[in-house]
């Protein structure tokens, strides 16, 4: 940990092509608060990219950047890795051995949003607690099958601090303003951006189950999670009704009364649905997604694919 004799903390920002303004105004507006609010400076901001060239947001806005080659000059306290869009963008081995030179200098380094997967990248998240957005996901685990990232908003280990990404910077920023200048100081900066509800490192980043499909019967919620927990190998009719302690022409009615659909329907509508994120976040082949998706082959799986998406899997990979 690194803090100028002037009591300044030098905050680093990576922002990779694509990035997602969202999460890097959540990021920074906290700390320009803490100075407005505090009447000095407190926090210094440095803005990098790989390039060096001003840095394309997801939204087409631009934000200068210095060279990455400039942050060996400032005294960073910590540097975070800001990135969206599709991992394949992701490959920056000059960021990678950087990440890694800070972190063996003693700076603390952050991933938000898909900057966990450049973490991963670097080699950074073995031995390590970690979250990224939900829809970077299975790109991660697919591709670094020994990490396995948590659900959570933000989380802390040691050196390391990775967050999902959205709106949940500020809730990550207020847990670093908090324990720097106190829980009073950092409310007050929350207020500022009225953000009144500040999430805990623990809350989902996604809706819950309920919330997203509108219902609370307790054996079709808990069908549901389980569905989205075996995707890889679906469970049949029977199986699942088992599972949830009904019979299986209860379950059908479950689904037919609150979803309007079937069990088969919806299974796989969800297994196609993860398919899809593979297709577009990850390097794995058709043939690769079709079977971590469980279906029975790859014929099988372009033609279901079709089915709902009115395109081939291939085709889908560049939407």
């Amino acid at each position: 940990m690194r803090e100028t004799d002037n009591n300044v903390q030098d905050v680093g920002f990576i922002l990779i092509p694509g990035f997602a303004l969202m999460c890097y105004a959540s990021a920074v507006e906290p700390l320009r608060a803490v100075n407005l609010l505090a009447g000095r400076e407190l926090y210094r901001v440095h803005v990098y990219s790989p390039s060096g060239e001003p840095v394309p947001s997801s939204s087409g806005a631009v934000v200068p950047a210095e060279p990455l080659v400039a942050a060996k000059r400032d005294r960073l306290h910590s540097l975070f890795v800001i990135a969206g869009g599709h991992p394949s963008g992701w490959q920056w081995p000059a960021v990678h051995a950087s990440l890694r030179a800070f972190e063996r200098d003693g700076v603390s380094i952050g991933g938000i949003s898909g900057g966990p997967y450049l973490l991963a990248a670097a080699g950074l998240l073995t031995d390590h607690r970690f979250t990224i957005h939900w829809e970077h996901a299975p790109a991660l685990i697919e591709d670094f099958p020994g990490l396995k990232p948590e659900q959570a908003r933000y989380i802390f280990d040691r050196n390391l601090l990775t967050c999902g990404g959205g709106v949940a910077p500020l809730d990550m920023m207020h847990a670093l303003i908090s324990a720097r200048f106190g829980p009073a100081f950092a409310t007050r900066v929350s207020d500022w951006y009225l953000h009144t509800h500040v999430a805990s490192s623990a809350e989902p980043q996604r809706a819950s189950l309920a919330e997203r499909h509108g219902l609370h019967h307790p054996a079709l919620l808990a069908v549901l999670e389980k569905m989205e927990a075996t995707i890889e190998h679906p469970l049949d009719r029977d199986a699942m009704a088992r599972f949830a302690g009904i019979t299986p022409r209860h379950l059908d009615r479950l689904f037919a009364e609150h979803l309007a659909s079937t069990f088969l329907q919806e299974y796989r509508r969800l297994r196609l649905e993860h398919a899809r994120k593979l297709l577009q976040q990850s390097a794995l082949s058709v043939s690769e997604i079709a079977f971590a998706c469980g279906f029975a082959s790859p014929a099988h799986f372009a033609r279901r694919y079709r089915e709902l998406y009115g395109t081939t899997p291939k085709k889908g990979r560049s939407l």
